[in-house]
């Protein structure tokens, strides 16, 4: 999995950068054959790390793969309750990493094995949203399928230079972000904060290929000299939630570029995303990636519908639970997503939200909260927009958007929503708030927005 490690792309002092501390791939390696040799003595199911921002946590995933032992990566910010439920529903062994060790050659044998490709290789857990965090198991060969994927789409390589700050217990941080590079050979500039001051500092020291989450884009779309700093890029990705058509347009106009979107999960990986030098339209995430089949499960007459996949990227299961594991197929095996989808016809795919938070069932319509969303950002004065249905004795659900706004009145903007859509989506009810509420990973939490509502499908 790890094709940089072996020599075959050549080695460099900075091929490995993480908030300022660089190495060399063999460095990395011998950080790495240290924790793979300590695994292999203690004989544990599974390890835990503190998925700092560091060459630690690299190094500690990568003496996981060696060893083929599965590295659960702990958030640097969880709670104490939080790491105890991780802690002990993995089993695994928390660790401590010392960059600078190494081990004889003799122990370094132990750890030359690996893992083979369908041994569990990472265990990430969920951001229980709806209930405690599930262990999603992850194997090598899923992973190693996806980022060839990927590195096809994307068309990455051992001439990029990978460029992001994104946090190191997630797919999008650590899978893509780490050993995404690790297998093109690309060299990595981790950046510690995913600032605009920070991304434009790495443009100068040749970036070529950046990853971000949308409140990264939003956040260097609002700062014009670090954007154009991007001009020189070669590709710019966005993932982990929908790029707000605004913000798209933005980084277009300062940049040059049209970021590439794409749609994944921790339990699938990335399954779908726009394509380097292919058509980009803001508001989709293209079409499947290599080995990926996608259908909708809509009902009859319905535009939208649930998104469901199949393919070689899917997780092994949820650890320890058979029974969400079989619920999250169908009966006829394929991955449920939970989230809704449209496609046209040339196949590109629009993620119009989650199952149980954005299908917003009123007056008899389904529909998508994420449309409504982009209608509201398109107006000047709305900085923030997220849109639910809360239960009414009438409509089933009436359509409330809550907004972070000023200088302008929720009458307004329902009407502004009902000139760019059909009039029965525009919402009935706008609230205006201080900020949405999102997780690490700048995905909105609308939940938090709907405690007291009462209860009632959202």
């Amino acid at each position: 999995m790890l094709t940089a490690l072996t020599g075959v792309f050549g080695d460099r002092a900075d091929a490995v950068t993480v908030a300022g501390r660089c190495a060399s791939y063999e460095e990395l390696l011998g950080a790495a054959q240290a924790v793979a040799a300590d695994l292999a003595e203690a004989s544990v199911p599974a390890f835990a790390v503190t998925a700092t921002a560091s060459l630690e946590t690299v190094a500690a995933v990568v003496g996981g793969l060696l060893a083929g032992v599965p590295c659960v990566p702990l958030p640097p910010d969880a709670g104490p309750a939080e790491r105890e439920h991780i802690l002990r529903d993995s089993g695994a062994r928390l660790i401590e990493v010392d960059f600078t060790r190494r081990v004889p050659a003799a122990r370094r044998a132990v750890s030359a094995v690996g893992s083979a490709l369908g041994d569990p290789a990472l265990i990430l857990y969920t951001s229980g949203t709806t209930g405690a965090p599930k262990g999603v198991v992850l194997s090598g060969a899923a992973i190693t399928a996806d980022l060839d994927a990927l590195a096809d789409a994307w068309e990455w390589s051992a001439q990029d230079t990978l460029v992001h700050g994104l946090p190191l217990f997630h797919v999008h941080g650590l899978v893509l972000g780490v050993l995404g590079a690790l297998r093109t050979g690309s060299r990595l500039v981790h950046t510690g904060r995913p600032t605009p001051e920070a991304y434009a500092e790495a443009a100068a020291a040749g970036g070529s290929l950046y990853f971000g989450v949308p409140t990264v884009w939003s956040r260097i779309a609002a700062a014009p000299e670090s954007a154009a700093a991007l001009a020189g890029a070669r590709l710019l990705v966005s993932g982990s939630a929908a790029l707000p058509a605004p913000v798209f347009r933005d980084l277009e106009r300062l940049t040059g570029h049209r970021p590439v979107e794409r749609y994944g999960m921790t339990e699938s990986l990335i399954t779908v995303s726009g394509r380097a030098g292919g058509e980009v339209r803001p508001g989709t995430v293209g079409t499947p990636l290599a080995g990926i089949t996608t259908r909708i499960a809509a009902e009859p007459g319905a535009e939208i519908g649930e998104l469901q996949l199949t393919g070689p990227t899917l997780f092994s299961g949820y650890l320890g639970r058979p029974e969400a594991t079989a619920a999250a197929y169908t009966e006829d095996g394929w991955f449920r997503t939970g989230d809704i989808a449209a496609v046209d016809g040339d196949g590109v795919h629009r993620i119009v939200g989650r199952a149980s938070t954005d299908m917003i069932k009123s007056g008899g319509y389904r529909i998508g909260a994420g449309e409504i969303e982009n209608a509201l950002l398109d107006h000047p004065q709305v900085r923030e927009a997220a849109v639910v249905g809360v239960p009414d004795a009438d409509l089933g659900q009436r359509i409330v958007a809550f907004v972070v706004a000023e200088g302008v009145t929720g009458t307004e903007l329902t009407d502004f929503v009902a000139t760019y859509l059909s009039v029965h989506k525009r919402p009935r009810e706008v609230r205006f708030i201080a900020a949405v509420p999102r997780n690490a990973m700048g995905k909105p939490q609308k939940r938090l927005l709907l405690e007291g509502e009462g209860a009632g499908p959202v």
